[in-house]
Order: structure tokens, then sequence, then C-alpha cells
């Protein structure tokens, strides 16, 4: 923690069934100062309950873990969680590469999705990016994503929903996250503030039913906001 307790150490929960793993992420995350590991869970049911007493800032979660009780695996645990701490970021941590898994997790309310392929250590900045509000996808997965939604976007093209009236400003800003640009990055396009690019994208998720930036990518895609090639 900084001198004087200027900031609170984000606070993470690691879910994830490889006993190994989780001691080697908290080894790292615990040498960072400004990150705090207040939890471990090895399967989906653990994950909710400890997520519901200790309330993590982020979550690092498996997808594929072993059936709990309620037989909540890294998904139906993310839906469970984001219910019971709204305010809780989750990041998928996982070795699945199953495009279907990854279209669950969004939906599930995921705020990013990694593979196992980067660094441990890469995982703290991870960390810090998804509790700043931004969405992280591993390069290897994004064109899946956009492959799927751009399928889905012609298959809805005779059933689309009338679109949510957005202003100008919050077009724009639409389509600068929907291309992956984080809150500085569109603040310096958009010669505006970093404040006023978060006030955009709050009250562009509110109009829109919108839980985070990659559902937001996913609107975009599905409204044909931006082109698919």
């Amino acid at each position: 923690m900084a001198q004087g307790d200027q900031f609170d150490p984000i606070r993470v929960l690691v879910a994830d069934d490889h006993e190994l793993f989780r001691r080697g992420l908290e080894m790292v995350l615990q040498s960072e100062d400004d990150l705090d590991v207040v939890g471990e869970a090895s399967d989906g049911d653990e994950a909710v309950e400890l997520a519901r007493g200790d309330v993590p800032d982020v979550v690092l979660m498996d997808v594929r873990m072993p059936a709990g009780r309620t037989h909540a695996d890294g998904i139906a645990a993310t839906k469970a969680i984001k219910d019971a701490v709204p305010g809780a970021r989750i990041l998928m941590l996982t070795i699945s590469d199953e495009e279907e898994d990854l279209y669950e997790a969004i939906k599930a309310g995921a705020s990013g999705y990694l593979l196992k392929e980067i660094s441990i250590e890469e995982v703290a900045d991870a960390i810090r990016h998804v509790h700043a509000g931004q969405s992280l996808i591993s390069p290897s997965m994004a064109s899946k994503l956009l492959t799927e939604f751009a399928a889905m976007a012609r298959q809805d093209e005779q059933q689309q929903m009338p679109t949510p009236k957005l202003t100008e400003r919050e077009m724009e800003v639409l389509r600068l996250v929907a291309q992956g640009m984080n809150n500085r990055a569109i603040a310096k396009e958009l010669y505006i503030s970093e404040n006023t690019v978060k006030n955009h994208v709050r009250n562009m998720l509110e109009k829109l039913h919108l839980h985070s930036r990659m559902e937001a990518v996913v609107y975009a895609v599905r409204e044909k906001l931006i082109e698919i090639t």
C-alpha cells in the first residue's frame, strides 16, 4: 500500500481447481503492493461463498472446474457472483479456447477472458486493467468473438428491436469502445477528459441495458455499428 494509506489495494479472489496454479498466482500477486489476495476457491460453489463474504474487487475465475454442491462451474459461478456482488469484476483465466465458453462467460457478466498462455506475471496488470473498468480478451479469442457475433447479427437481421436513442457523442464513444480503445485513448481521440468519457460510457450502458464494455462490443456488432471483416 502507498505511503500514508493513499489507496486501498485491489482485493482479489482466485478461483481455480489446480492448487499449484492458485498458490503460484497468490505468491506473485501478493508481491504487488496494490494487490491483496483475499481468498482462494477450488470450485464454483466455494468461489460464490467467498465472494459474498469477502466482497472482492476482482475475481480470477477458471471456466472448467469440478461441479460443487450446486454444480456451479466457472460460468455459473460468475453469474451468481455478479448477482450477489454487482461491483465485482470477473476475469476468466482458462485453458478453454472454445467459442461457446467465451460467449457464455460474456453473457454471465465477465469483464475479460484470457487464456493461460499468458505468463503469471502478466496477470497482475490484467487485474489492474479490469479493475479500472477496461475489458480484456486474448487476441486469439477476439477474432472468434467477432466472427460469432457477426453471424448472430446476420441471423437476427429480421428480428431487430428498436435501437435505444443515444446521443451523437455516445454513439462515437460506443464505436471507439467497440474498437477496443480504453478511456484514455477515447479521451485523446475525441479531445475530451477521461471523466467525461467515463460518464458517456456509464450513460450508454444504462440506456442499452448492458453491464460491461464487452457487452457493448457485442451490441455494436449486432447493430452493425462497426465493420466485421
